[in-house]
């Protein structure tokens, strides 16, 4: 990887590549999952990888995944979580966003409990609710993180507008929006989190469609490189830019392990050059 391979959170930095504790639950990111102990393990091998930053939700399970994290990591030691509010569960796949001030309260004293710590040490919210002020969202963050209940705040699937509408309220330290190398939506939040130096979680990181099928450009690539279409996707990421924090999620060992190696994978100029000009 080139450049520096870590991102300064609050007072910590940590390590770029880190771990989404979704997948780790059942289908549908519904209820435990069907071999509890394989998810466990991959907890715990994460940690022993040296990833130290692992992003979870209050909604995965619902409340699985902070269970599942808080039984095989707690103590954490120096390792940090990152969850999420803002969503309801109904059923498997279905999300519905609710930003109401007293619930996003309620999701966080939950997952305090859950994850046993005094402080979350980083409480993004899952969306802006368009049917409740964004304001009264944002003060709820800003009173959580004065309350001493939240180290740090972040928002996810947002616009550049929204996050400068966020910080007029309290510090936005990450930013997760849907972003990898065949979809680049975010394109300009990314720039703008670039500029002010926001950490840029990309969820859905590893790339997708044509392009990544078998016989697409980027599997003869991969081919060429001798790594994964997942390792050329991450180590694109990362070399995209220093603030990208990429949290490929996976529920197997063997998909961590291969994930994690994506670290060691250096893309000469010329093959990022490639990269980069790449469209889907």
């Amino acid at each position: 990887m080139s450049g520096d391979s870590t991102f300064q959170l609050n007072s910590k930095k940590i390590n770029r590549l880190g771990f989404g504790a979704m997948r780790i639950t059942g289908p549908g990111i519904w209820d435990y999952p069907a071999d509890r102990g394989e998810a466990l393990n991959v907890l715990r091998r994460a940690r022993e990888l040296g990833i130290d930053f692992i992003d979870t939700a209050d909604s995965y399970g619902p409340s699985v995944s902070e269970e599942l994290i808080s039984e095989a990591l707690h103590p954490y030691g120096d390792v940090k979580i990152a969850t999420k509010a803002g969503l309801l569960r109904t059923g498997p796949d279905v999300w519905v966003p609710c930003g109401i001030p007293d619930y996003l309260r309620q999701e966080c004293e939950l997952s305090l409990r859950r994850l046993g710590q005094e402080s979350l040490d980083l409480f993004q919210l899952h969306r802006i609710d368009p049917n409740v002020p964004a304001d009264e969202q944002f003060g709820l963050l800003k009173d959580l993180l004065d309350e001493g209940k939240v180290q740090a705040l972040g928002l996810s699937e947002v616009s550049v507008e929204e996050i400068k509408a966020a910080q007029k309220v309290f510090p936005v330290v990450t930013v997760q929006n849907l972003y990898n190398l065949t979809n680049r939506q975010s394109e300009d939040v990314l720039n703008y989190c670039e500029a002010q130096g926001i950490g840029f979680i990309p969820w859905f990181p590893v790339a997708s469609g044509a392009l990544a099928r078998p016989g697409g450009r980027l599997d003869a690539i991969s081919h060429e490189k001798g790594v994964s279409v997942a390792q050329l996707s991450l180590a694109w990421l990362l070399r995209r830019s220093p603030v990208m924090i990429p949290f490929p999620g996976t529920s197997k060992v063997s998909h961590l392990e291969e994930n994690a190696a994506s670290r060691d994978v250096v893309l000469d100029d010329a093959t990022f050059r490639t990269l980069s000009e790449l469209t889907s």
